[in-house]
């Protein structure tokens, strides 16, 4: 629910009679929602690779329709994304237009016939077609490769010689021609549910065909920033190609663009998209907050989202590996409390048989999403906050150092956020915060200056604020005044005390991460930032790190000017770095000054535990996720999770209407609760893992 709408008030039901009610309400979902249709997302899918080289002979060998579709379904699988063309660039059911590319050694039409057993269990079957990874393609058609400025194809591959098939086809050259024919003759070789089409990525290409093009537009194609501007529009008028060609086989079928990557440059094209896939592999080199990241994000595009984990131990093609159980239900979890579907990333063995192994481990996580999915279904978050993407602003990085902090921050903080970008409608939070480098144009400045008029609070830090030029700030509700980058790093704040200064000693902290200097123009200083006697430098030098403070007042560190709090050092960056328990805490305080009635408290909870508080409409309640897993580094690689703590007698509070009952979902246990003040409180006796309180109207 939109914190700033009134709840919706509809009949009531009793925690018994809500049960008894779901198979109504799904049925009325499935009538009125376009996304509870039979060919929409369903919550519980996997992803099948199969990348198979043409070298191997014994393809397939092992492949049993009837047995495939059974271990899937023992599996509560009702999805499964099934591969038509991979990497190798080969096909894997019958083709008469390319029978080149069929593997060599395939001796039956394997897509079709997983397609058909797995329809006569219920199962919808996406299909997956690689898009600018094609070995084979890549090795006959090399003039099809885009290329960088040297003229070396854009790879990751370290050498010539190198083991892969990474090498990026160009949808600017006449592939394209091959693959739109290659996707109409797909839909007419098997029955298609929705294509996942693989890797698109944009770089500079320095193609001679390119180059000419970029000429023709009037721009410098020995600029790559030119260069890379064209490609983005060359991908644009891709998707809206071959979306067209899609929807005029079948209107129906789902369509998904995969990079690898959801953020603020899918805005452009999101029209062509009939819903979003977020992989995000936490041991494959995304990490733990990449998801959290990204969904808050795209679950704001007006399209159904589904996550993408894997049940590999590392990341794709780690054949005859297990993921732990608790690190598995950590990231679905997740994926049902940020208002996604799950999909769990496998690789089908080239013999064609799925491991029993592998499909125990996934069956033990989603017989448990299964009995979830009705406090899932068609569930929105309700936020208090608004975080600007620094994505948005950002050349080449995906997930700014300042974006991994503040979502780390205000989830630790138990605060309800989305992350926005500069066209997001703002108007439905009570907070927007800018994360260290946001810069402000005369647009985004118009937006925020109403935001604030019509009562809104901003919290804004170091860069953010600044105009795209960075020489003076472009927000005058910030109250200071720019001076410039601040003269001593480190630097030490000191709050004196105060609501900035709560749960932090009485001393000077550092920061270590330089600031900007600012000017009170109007604001109030909440904490001054002390200098140290010098700069550390070969000339002048004190002990083994930084110089400590001089006890001098050198500039002010956190200001106030109404319904504005500013940090002049970039605290979101500092805390994804190396997480300074201060920065969070006065990030916190903040918000506390700037939020007082947050929409959910937790008090006295690990700042383990994750909170998310969803709404269902339709089923008149609302959902708070509680998820209290740890990732841990365990080796120097990648995080992990194994065992699940057990928390107790774990408090609650939420503000909303005064609900008629609270209960533990699935369980359909009752829970005693108070209402007082506009808020509900309530204690859970237990919480292992991940549970639902449901608040029912």
């Amino acid at each position: 629910m939109n914190s700033r709408r009134d709840f919706l008030k509809t009949t009531t039901l009793s925690a018994a009679g809500m049960l008894l009610a779901e198979p109504l309400v799904a049925a009325a979902l499935r009538r009125q929602s376009p996304q509870a249709a039979e060919n929409a997302l369903r919550f519980r899918q996997i992803h099948l690779d199969f990348h198979t080289s043409e070298l191997i002979e014994d393809i397939a060998t092992q492949f049993d329709p009837d047995e495939f579709a059974k271990t899937l379904k023992k599996a509560s699988v009702n999805s499964v994304t099934c591969f038509a063309r991979c990497h190798h660039g080969l096909i894997y059911h019958d083709t008469k237009k390319f029978p080149e590319r069929r593997h060599p050694f395939l001796k039956r039409n394997l897509l079709k016939e997983q397609i058909e057993a797995c329809r006569k269990q219920n199962i919808r079957v996406p299909v997956y077609v690689t898009v600018q990874w094609d070995y084979y393609t890549a090795q006959r058609r090399p003039e099809w490769l885009m290329r960088d400025e040297f003229g070396k194809p854009f790879t990751s591959q370290q050498s010539t010689f190198a083991a892969g098939f990474y090498d990026h086809l160009d949808i600017e050259s006449p592939y394209r021609d091959f693959l739109k024919d290659y996707i109409t003759e797909l839909f007419e070789q098997v029955p298609v549910d929705g294509l996942f089409l693989d890797i698109h990525h944009v770089y500079a290409n320095a193609t001679p065909a390119s180059i000419a093009a970029v000429g023709k537009k009037g721009m410098d194609a020995a600029n790559p920033k030119h260069r890379l501007a064209h490609y983005t529009q060359v991908m644009q008028e891709y998707k809206e190609e071959m979306a067209a060609l899609v929807r005029k086989i079948d209107k129906q079928a789902g369509l998904f663009f995969n990079g690898g990557h959801i953020g603020p440059s899918i805005r452009p094209s999101i029209g062509t998209y009939s819903h979003l896939e977020l992989e995000s592999l936490p041991s494959g080199g995304w990490g733990y907050l990449h998801f959290p990241l990204t969904s808050r994000y795209a679950r704001t595009l007006g399209k159904e989202t589904m996550g993408m984990t894997g049940k590999f131990h590392t990341s794709w093609g780690d054949f005859h590996s297990l993921k732990n159980q608790a690190a598995l239900e950590l990231e679905c979890f997740t994926m049902l409390a940020l208002n996604a579907k799950c999909s769990v990333g496998d690789q089908l063995h080239p013999r064609g048989r799925l491991d029993a192994a592998t499909y125990d481990l996934i069956g033990a996580v989603y017989e448990q999403v299964a009995r979830k999915e009705p406090w899932c279904e068609g569930a929105v978050a309700r936020t208090d906050i608004g975080v600007f993407s620094a994505e948005e602003f950002a050349e080449g990085s995906r997930t700014p150092e300042a974006m991994l902090g503040v979502v780390r921050m205000l989830q630790e903080g138990r605060h309800q956020f989305d992350v926005v970008d500069s066209q997001s409608d703002v108007s439905g939070y009570k907070v927007l915060v800018l994360p260290d480098a946001i810069p402000v144009n005369d647009a985004l400045r118009q937006k925020l200056s109403a935001f604030v008029t019509e009562g809104g609070s901003l919290l804004v830090s170091h860069q953010s604020g600044l105009g795209p030029d960075k020489q003076a700030f472009n927000l005058p509700e910030l109250g200071v005044q720019f001076v410039g980058e601040a003269p001593y790093s480190p630097d030490f704040i000191v709050t004196n005390g105060g609501a900035i200064g709560k749960n932090l000693p009485k001393t000077e902290l550092v920061m270590y991460l330089k600031g900007a200097e600012v000017k009170p123009t109007g604001a109030t200083v909440l904490a001054q930032a002390n200098v140290p006697y010098f700069n550390r430098t070969w000339e002048h030098f004190n002990s083994h790190r930084h110089t400590p403070s001089a006890g001098k007042v050198g500039y002010p560190a956190v200001t106030q000017n109404g319904r504005v709090v500013y940090f002049m050092h970039p605290v979101f960056t500092q805390y994804a770095r190396n997480a300074p328990r201060w920065c969070k805490q006065l990030v916190l305080n903040a918000l506390d000054i700037l939020l007082p009635d947050p929409l959910v408290r937790t008090p006295g909870a690990p700042s383990t535990l994750v909170a998310t508080l969803n709404e269902q409409k339709l089923r008149n309640r609302q959902v708070l996720h509680l998820l209290n897993y740890v990732p841990e580094r365990r080796g120097t690689d990648f995080d992990t999770v194994e065992d699940v703590p057990l928390l107790q007698n774990v408090q609650v509070s939420v503000r909303m209407a005064r609900p008629q009952t609270v209960t533990l979902a699935p369980e359909n246990k009752p829970l005693r609760f108070s209402y007082a003040n506009g808020r509900v409180e309530t204690t859970v006796p237990e919480l292992r893992g991940h549970q639902m309180v449901v608040f029912g109207f």
